[in-house]
């Protein structure tokens, strides 16, 4: 599928690591470093706009690297980029270790998935069917 793009940062197009990855590196576009205390939040530009066609969404989600190392992950996870957006992508990342850590121009902040998704449209009704499941849920099915 091909996607319009414009690339307004000073880093390469996001790219696809292995032949099997579903997500691509999304890059941090700074004029200078950011310094992200303990349980900050920031707004992370990349310089990226995107065109996806209509049925499709961009989903922004955590490095698993990042936020196992250094505690660094997507506040919104997954933050969605819809069809209709034509603004620059940007990342919301919250520090949730106990040190401040940097983030670098070029650093690799995120990963975004392009996934097709379904629009509904409401059935309303007065029940439900019966599953097996009913309405457990948070733990319903136990630990082990």
């Amino acid at each position: 599928m091909k996607v319009k793009v414009l690339n307004r940062s000073k880093h390469p197009l996001p790219h696809y690591a292995t032949a099997a990855s579903a997500g691509m590196d999304l890059r941090a576009n700074l004029e200078a470093p950011l310094q992200m205390a303990p349980l900050q939040r920031l707004i992370v530009p990349t310089g990226l706009f995107i065109e996806l066609p209509v049925g499709y969404e961009a989903q922004i989600r955590p490095r698993s690297g990042l936020a196992a190392k250094k505690g660094i992950t997507v506040a919104n996870a997954p933050g969605t980029i819809d069809a209709d957006y034509r603004g620059e992508i940007k990342v919301i990342l919250v520090n949730l270790s106990d040190e401040t850590h940097e983030i670098a121009d070029g650093e690799r902040i995120a990963q975004m998935v392009v996934a097709r998704h379904e629009t509904v449209e409401w059935e309303e009704s007065e029940s439900l069917e019966e599953s097996e499941r009913g309405a457990g849920g948070f733990g319903h099915t136990g630990t082990k």
